[in-house]
């Protein structure tokens, strides 16, 4: 192993450890909840640094690993703090924020038609994980409003999960979708043609 993969595995090892810990405690002091809070400040300031050893595109990747990861442990820390739903639903965003911003970055270590297709990759995976969480929250809402409420209320719930799904699922078919049409700038001509219209029949486009 030479020595600019052995820096990237140990930086990439010490930002994981910097935040894995948890920052998400049920019940906890509000003066537990501010120590929480500066701890995950201190150990992002530990992250940056560590990142200091690399340079280029590396240094960039990891940085946006630490943010991420900060970012993260903040929204678990609000869970856990203030615990409902839409709390819940912020701590998926923020990881499907931060795994994007990391997985863009990683993109740049590429060229032309290959890193087009990794940002379009990269954007339909963030979008697939917001479209769910999505999902997901409406779905606990329409739930919780339904409770105890008549059967009506409840089907009328149920009417609501779905379609909740059912546009999480068409906003992902939709990303996928892109993908696989910068997928096709790979060929020319008449290669091309076939590679679009192939495209259009999986995911339904006219």
């Amino acid at each position: 192993m030479n020595i600019f993969k052995f820096n990237s595995i140990t930086v990439a090892v010490a930002v994981g450890l910097a935040f894995s810990c948890g920052a998400m405690a049920e019940n906890m002091s509000k003066d537990m909840y501010k120590t929480a809070g500066d701890n995950i400040s201190s150990k992002y300031k530990l992250a940056k640094s560590a990142c200091s050893s690399l340079s280029g595109n590396a240094n960039d990747i990891c940085m946006e690993e630490a943010k991420g990861q900060e970012k993260v442990a903040k929204a678990e820390l609000e869970a856990g703090y203030r615990p409902s739903a839409k709390a819940d639903y912020k701590v998926l965003v923020a990881k499907a924020e931060a795994e994007y911003a990391v997985a863009d970055e990683r993109c740049d270590d590429k060229a032309g038609t290959a890193k087009d297709i990794c940002v379009k990759e990269a954007k339909a995976a963030k979008t697939e994980a917001k479209s769910n969480a999505k999902a997901a929250l409406k779905t606990n809402d329409a739930n919780a409003e339904a409770k105890g409420k008549s059967t009506e209320a409840r089907n009328e719930a149920g009417k609501k999960s779905a379609e909740a799904k059912n546009d999480a699922a068409a906003e992902t078919l939709d990303a996928q979708y892109g993908v696989a049409k910068e997928r096709c700038d790979e060929y020319a001509g008449a290669a091309k043609d076939h590679c679009l219209n192939q495209a259009k029949l999986k995911f339904n486009k006219q």
